[in-house]
């Protein structure tokens, strides 16, 4: 039996899902917060009537604007959410190599264009979160997405101009921050030498993986056991995950590509229990983020 054909106006909205997804989550952090965006997108879409549906001319960027705006809606709300956060506050970790393209042509071209690769990085995700949200949706929408600022200057309800304003601050502050990532075989071969050594429960074999000003923070959310605050400095840090090695003692600790790079997964009896990732620059880890809040490890259910 042959499957239904789609109507070929519904496919054409149907086939913006992926993206509108990749957008949400890189706007707002948060998967199952995207997914309930295009959710509500496509919500909208269908209440209109046929009439006023057929008298837009790009659905795609109708349901693009009506997603951006929802995703400004809830960055404004998720501020004060997440002041009541227990804990770190970190974006839901992916699981996989995971890129959704764009078929946009560059409207611009700065030398610092964000590529989709970097802008899945747990690293920039972290880094998003410091902007505000206005400077959050015009960044990601002009410089990562590729949409010219008359077209961010409608869906973020300002000019032109100062949407390009508040690219431009956003990128001097990521900037600020922004620092180049080692190769990805040289991030693969540095964090599989931390699992040898975190296994071990070698603490100076770590210390010599780690920069002397590493970062790390978890994310439990509250729910379940984590450090409320981050660490600072190799020696804490490796300290800290000698105390994490012996609670974890017996689980099993494996490989795993997170947004895009080499990490790690702690896995109890086949389930995901904890996500970590890594910011590599150098020959040394700079940043590690362990996520264990279960609402955000849905997404590692198998895999």
């Amino acid at each position: 039996m042959n499957e239904p054909t789609l109507d070929p106006g519904l496919k054409a909205i149907v086939s913006e899902r992926r993206q509108l997804i990749g957008l949400a989550y890189r706007l707002i952090g948060s998967l199952s917060e995207a997914e309930d965006v295009v959710q509500e997108t496509y919500t909208r879409w269908y209440a209109l009537s046929s009439t006023q549906r057929e008298a837009i001319e790009s659905p795609g960027a109708w349901l693009t604007t009506v997603a951006s705006r929802i995703c400004l809606d809830l960055l404004g709300s998720a501020r004060a959410r997440r002041e009541r956060y227990v804990g770190e506050w970190l974006p839901e970790p992916l699981p996989g190599h995971v890129e959704w393209t764009t078929g946009r042509p560059p409207a611009v071209d700065p030398a610092d264009r964000i590529t989709l690769d970097e802008s899945i990085n747990m690293a920039f995700l972290v880094v998003l979160e410091s902007l505000t949200p206005a400077e959050r949706v015009a960044f990601v929408l002009h410089d990562v997405f590729r949409y010219a600022f008359a077209e961010v200057a409608e869906i973020v309800g300002r000019s032109p101009a100062a949407c390009r304003q508040l690219a431009s601050s956003a990128r001097r502050r990521i900037r600020a921050t922004r620092v180049a990532p080692a190769p990805v075989a040289k991030q693969a071969d540095l964090v599989r030498e931390f699992k040898k050594a975190w296994e071990a429960q070698d603490i100076q074999a770590l210390i010599g993986l780690l920069d002397p000003d590493v970062k790390a923070a978890s994310d439990g959310g509250g729910v379940v056991r984590a450090a409320l605050h981050p660490f600072a400095g190799s020696e804490e840090v490796a300290s800290y995950l000698m105390t994490l090695a012996r609670w974890t003692s017996g689980l099993d600790l494996v490989e795993r590509d997170v947004n895009g790079l080499p990490g790690l997964v702690l896995q109890q009896a086949g389930q995901t229990v904890a996500v970590f990732a890594f910011h590599v620059a150098g020959d040394r880890i700079q940043h590690i983020w362990g996520m264990r809040n279960p609402e955000k490890l849905r997404p590692w259910a198998g895999a």
